[in-house]
This record gives structure tokens, sequence and C-alpha cells, in this order.
């Protein structure tokens, strides 16, 4: 990818699945890659693996929800660097509550809002100042499908999703003549540590029916996507390639969402 390498990158949930897979596209394209997640032993393991490949890695242990571990996560970057040129924003929770709204606890839809609506503008308060210095940068801020459209027994991840669309063209357009771009990616169906949590809610026990009733009808393309397809999207709208789209909302979906 064109103008990424010596880049110092932010990946956010990027011990596994999507954001791993971005990482990896980022590293290869000679990006240095700080790793951002909660669990440790995840996160380290992921770093060694990058850098087993070649990739400067570096592994932040941080809690998207927690303004300090954010506000933390960023000046680790520009403390072991001494820049940042772009972030990919893609925590979010995996261990949703899944039931109709009006049976919602309170506490869990300021839950997932805290974490994958919040956390998306604490990492954006933070990174956009980091780049500015350098005088630009590149964020992608990581959605889903069901940002698009409803999600029935999902409406606080679909409130939080929906909610990201429009924060994400606020600061493309609050920051773009500061040199900053700012971007959305929404994947559909891809394989995942999520996706495999999600078909095991859906089927207990059977995880390959709720793949085959449920995901694979509705796919075009007729099959899930693999983390490293939507990680290269990620990767090109953050690489000189897309150096003029900016709050763009792109679908990384096999199709889905081409019928609606």
């Amino acid at each position: 990818m064109k103008g990424l390498a010596g880049k110092v990158a932010l990946v956010t949930g990027g011990s596994s699945g999507i954001g791993l897979a971005a990482a990896r596209e980022l590293g290869r394209a000679g990006a240095k890659v700080a790793l951002v997640g909660r669990g440790r032993e995840r996160g380290e393991a992921a770093e060694r693996a990058l850098r087993e490949e070649g990739v400067e890695a570096l592994y932040v242990q941080a809690d998207m929800g927690r303004s300090e571990d954010v506000k933390r996560m960023v000046e680790a970057v520009v403390g072991r660097w001494d820049r940042l040129d772009v972030a990919v924003n893609n925590a979010a929770l995996g261990d949703m509550l899944l039931a109709p709204l009006t049976e919602l606890p309170e506490e869990e839809f300021d839950r997932v809002l805290g974490v994958d609506l919040k956390g998306v503008w604490l990492c954006m308060k933070y990174e956009i100042p980091a780049m500015l210095k350098g005088g630009r940068g590149a964020i992608v801020n990581v959605s889903s499908i069901n940002g698009l459209a409803g999600t029935p027994m999902g409406s606080a991840y679909t409130a939080a999703k929906h909610g990201m669309h429009g924060l994400s063209k606020t600061a493309a357009m609050e920051f773009g003549r500061q040199g900053i771009r700012v971007n959305v990616v929404c994947p559909g169906a891809h394989r995942t540590p999520m996706l495999e949590a999600m078909f095991e809610k859906i089927t207990p026990g059977e995880p390959r029916k709720a793949e085959e009733q449920y995901y694979l009808p509705r796919i075009p393309m007729g099959r899930i996507g693999e983390p490293e397809e939507c990680g290269k999207a990620i990767a090109w709208l953050l690489s000189e390639e897309a150096s003029y789209v900016n709050g763009c909302v792109m679908t990384v979906d096999g199709g889905i969402m081409a019928g609606l």
C-alpha cells in the first residue's frame, strides 16, 4: 500500500480477528504497529507473531471504556515512536446480551455504548491531536453492517454503530482541512472469534447450523469473509491510494447490503 512505509499505526482490538488482520496488512506495508487490547496474554501473543513476521510491533494494554486508558494508549505510542500517523478504531464488546430492547437492562445499554461508541469518540479525541502535530493523518473506525440497518435483539450494538457513522463524518468535516481523513468500514460476516461466539449463541452446540441457516442465505457471494479481506480494505483507506477519500462509509460484506 502506497505511503504506509515508516508510518506509525495504532490498532485497537488489534489482537485478533479483523483488528489483527488490519495490523498485519499495515505491517506488511512497512508501518510500525501498536496493538491495543484488554487481554494481555492474547495481545502479547499477537505482538510476538507480528515481530516474527518482521513487523516492528508493540502491545499496549488498555480498555476503550476508560478515558484514562485511551489517553495513556496514545501517549504510549507517541512515547515509543514520537508520532502517530494512522489509526484503526476497531475495539468492540464481544459479550453483548441479546434481548428485545424493552427487556435490555439500562446498565447493559450503557456498557455497550460506553465502549462501542464513546470509546471511538475517546480514541479520536486523543489520536487526532497527536496526528495534527505531524501535519496529517488517517483514521478508520470499524463499524458493522448493523450500523446500516435495524438489528433485532441487538438494540444497543446497533445504536452504537449508527452513532459511530455520524461521529466519524463529523470528524471528517471538522479536520479534513487540517490533513486528517476519517472513514468507516462496515464489515459483514467475517470468520472471527466474535462471529463464532455469535453462532454459538444462536444455535448452542451447533454453530455451523447458525452459519448455514441465518448467514449464508443472506450473502450473495455465498460464503463467510476472511478477516484479511476486511484488513486489506482498511489498509487501503489508510494509504495514500485513498488520499481523496474522506467521510466514507464502506461496506465489506460480500454484497449483503446491496439488496437492502
